[in-house]
């Protein structure tokens, strides 16, 4: 069942087809990244966090705002750009 996300929300392909699918999908927060560590332990670990998840079977999601959109699910490059980023900001509620 596909579901209709506001415009706002992007969620990666993989991501997308994993929910159609029923493939378990784990929610990864992006503040290691962006205030946890320095780069560039702050990019592997994201990497290796993500790695840990598919082992398990499981599809991992990192969340991040990233120009304007919450994602949903990060690519190697939005991981890159958000390692390396200066003037980052944390959300919640």
């Amino acid at each position: 069942m596909k579901h209709e996300l506001p415009p706002f929300f992007q969620q990666s392909d993989e991501v997308a087809h994993a929910l159609e699918l029923s493939i378990p999908v784990v929610a990864l927060e992006s503040t290691v990244i962006t205030h946890g560590l320095p780069y560039p332990q702050n990019f592997d670990i994201a990497l290796e966090m993500e790695s840990e998840v598919r082992i398990q079977g499981v599809i991992p999601a990192t969340i991040a705002v990233l120009d304007g959109k919450i994602r949903i699910g990060l690519g190697k490059e939005e991981f890159e750009r958000l390692s390396q980023a200066r003037e980052m900001h944390k959300l919640s509620v």
